[in-house]
């Protein structure tokens, strides 16, 4: 992707510009894009699915001059403030990085903010070799090295022996130490980079609670569907179950749905037929908890003559 700046017309000496931009990135102008469009989802009223597939802001000198990081938390204050469901989804082999990750982390909005994620994306602050870089350093592999390979072991037995020995045999020992690291470098770095992918794949995001569900892709379309119908039709119960008692929190008013469930709670399948079945019965229990709340109302202002 190119972005064009065009020359200033008021000033001859001025010249068009064409700055590239890469792939999987926010830059200042695509967050505020992003910022500005959940924004009008929010006046519409409609849920919200985001497919995820960033590795970060951009961070060069001239994003942060054109407020990369305010147009970056333009898109944060605007998931808080959303009132409607939102869905974030990591597409196969798409991951999830860095400040892209904080700005639609579902602690933002936990009432609304949901996040999946399919069997092969990966999802983590840093890339496996950012980490191994930081936490797995070259004296580090050097040291497990020296605890599991039984060569280097067996050399280092053999340079405690020094006492014994005259400087060439030394010499030798040592030559063969550097060259078996040199050897085992490029096999520990890969396994490590190895080991901390598995810290980013969706087995261990839902272990960290980080994601709902591992959804294929296969099934996402239906899995959404439900999910989302499921999720409308229970925020308009839970609607007008506050608007017959205020007092009612949001978590209340779905126990209350969730009592009179006889399908499986988790099944949005079954929940949405259940919602469409008894449809009379909930309406006969949002009538009841009005009828108990101006009843308690009247009781509280009775105590206060």
């Amino acid at each position: 992707v190119e972005q064009v700046v065009p020359a200033a017309p008021a000033d001859p000496n001025s010249r068009e510009a064409i700055l590239p931009q890469a792939g999987q990135v926010l830059f200042p102008d695509s967050s505020f894009k992003t910022a500005q469009a959940i924004r009008d989802f929010n006046k519409e009223g409609l849920p919200i699915m985001i497919f995820a597939n960033w590795r970060g802001f951009s961070g060069g000198s001239r994003d942060m001059a054109g407020e990369i990081l305010k147009f970056g938390a333009q898109i944060v204050d605007a998931l808080r403030e959303y009132e409607h469901p939102v869905y974030i989804y990591l597409p196969p082999h798409g991951e999830l990085r860095g400040g892209s990750w904080v700005v639609v982390d579902p602690t933002i909005n936990e009432e609304q903010m949901s996040m999946y994620a399919d069997p092969d994306s990966r999802g983590g602050i840093l890339e496996p070799a950012g980490i191994t870089e930081v936490k797995f350093r070259k004296p580090d592999q050097l040291k497990v090295m020296h605890r599991l390979d039984p060569q280097l072991q067996l050399l280092d037995a053999e340079l405690e022996d020094a006492d014994t020995m005259d400087n060439d045999a030394m010499k030798a020992i040592e030559e063969q130490i550097a060259a078996r690291e040199e050897l085992l470098l490029p096999v520990y770095l890969q396994a490590a980079t190895e080991f901390a992918d598995l810290h980013d794949k969706t087995g261990r995001m839902k272990a960290k609670g980080v994601i709902e569900e591992a959804v294929p892709w296969a099934r996402s379309r239906e899995f959404f569907f439900y999910t989302v119908k499921r999720r409308v039709a229970q925020d308009d119960l839970v609607k007008k179950l506050k608007a017959a008692d205020d007092a009612l929190t949001t978590d209340a008013a779905v126990d209350i749905l969730k009592g009179m469930c006889s399908a499986n709670w988790e099944d949005n399948q079954a929940v949405i037929d259940f919602f469409a079945a008894s449809a009379s019965d909930i309406d006969a229990k949002i009538e009841s908890v009005k009828k108990a709340a101006i009843e308690a109302k009247i009781a509280t202002l009775q105590a206060q003559l």
